[in-house]
């Protein structure tokens, strides 16, 4: 049963001394749902879907470093992997101590939420996993090199597939230089991004975003931190809980084709193609709560592999 509407927020410290803010709807006796937010959003894009969630779920969704009302980072490192790994876990330790929780990641956070997916800090404490339009950094290397190496036997149909997600990913390049990105969003692109979206993605805010200008500005520091150095080294990374793949057919930066090798990754799989751009969180809201109700439930009661086993990627090793 829904306990507020509005969300209750506070603020918890991070383990380097930063300010994370944190939302939270429903009921805390219900099973926890984390919701973790892209670039450049913040907590706000997630709310249409916590709002349904939270009749059901207790629902706990925070702004990233550098996002909404959480602090930012003092230099480029501060925003690595592995730390924002460490601000998960510190939201989930102050909001719902030793408890397991079911984790969401749409862009950014679900690139983030990889990193705690396939490590060991919070390996026993996540039931499931639900991924929206973000791949793991290291499995979108893997994929990348496999199809570009010079050595590679896979047809050019597969190799020109690569060639057109790094020219989908022209910001990524643009990001890396430091002053460029910020300079464009003070300089106008934040008043301009709602028509972004509704002219390129077909999505509407249903509330501006106060923050967009500095969410923006300061995001960026994500890619400078990270992409590089992931595509140059990247590892080999394993999931180890249920994960269910949510793939828009027409997502404009992360191409339906960055996870067809995703099977060798995680043992079990299940994906959902759905007709819709980059921030279907916000066109198809009830449709993405509905199915992450639905995969929440199933892995609750531990029978995810037979209510989904239509939609199991790798039915091989299903059987």
């Amino acid at each position: 049963m829904l306990t507020s509407k509005k969300p209750t927020s506070q603020f918890i410290t991070s383990t380097d001394g930063l300010k994370l803010h944190v939302a939270t709807l429903g009921d805390p006796a219900n099973t926890p749902i984390v919701l973790v937010h892209g670039y450049p959003d913040n907590h706000q894009v997630w709310l249409p879907v916590a709002e349904l969630l939270a009749y059901q779920f207790f629902v706990i969704a925070y702004d990233v470093r550098g996002a909404g009302r959480s602090e930012s980072g003092r230099q480029v490192s501060d925003y690595s992997l592995d730390q924002l790994s460490q601000d998960l876990m510190s939201v989930v330790d102050a909001v719902i101590p030793g408890r397991r929780f079911h984790l969401v990641g749409h862009d950014w956070g679900s690139i983030q939420s990889w990193e705690s997916v396939t490590t060991e800090r919070l390996r026993e404490r996540i039931a499931s996993y639900t991924t929206i339009s973000g791949p793991a950094l290291d499995h979108a290397a893997h994929w990348m090199r496999t199809r570009l190496s010079p050595a590679s036997s896979l047809p050019l149909s597969e190799r020109l597939k690569a060639v057109k997600q790094f020219g989908s990913s022209w910001y990524v390049v643009m990001f890396q230089l430091p002053v460029l990105a910020p300079t464009l969003w003070q300089a106008g692109l934040g008043k301009l991004w709602p028509k972004y979206l509704k002219h390129r993605e077909g999505v509407v805010e249903n509330t501006p975003n106060p923050t967009q200008i500095e969410d923006g500005k300061e995001g960026v520091q994500l890619y400078r931190a990270n992409f590089l150095p992931k595509l140059a080294n990247p590892e080999q990374r394993y999931a180890s809980c249920p994960v269910q793949l949510i793939v828009p057919r027409f997502d404009n930066y992360a191409s339906h084709n960055l996870y067809s090798d995703l099977s060798q990754w995680v043992p079990e799989l299940y994906r959902r193609d759905i007709d819709a751009t980059h921030w279907v969180v916000l066109s198809h809201h009830a449709l993405i709560a509905q199915w992450i109700t639905e995969f929440v439930s199933a892995c609750e009661l531990g029978e995810q592999d037979s209510l989904f086993a239509h939609l199991r990627a790798n039915p091989s090793e299903a059987a």
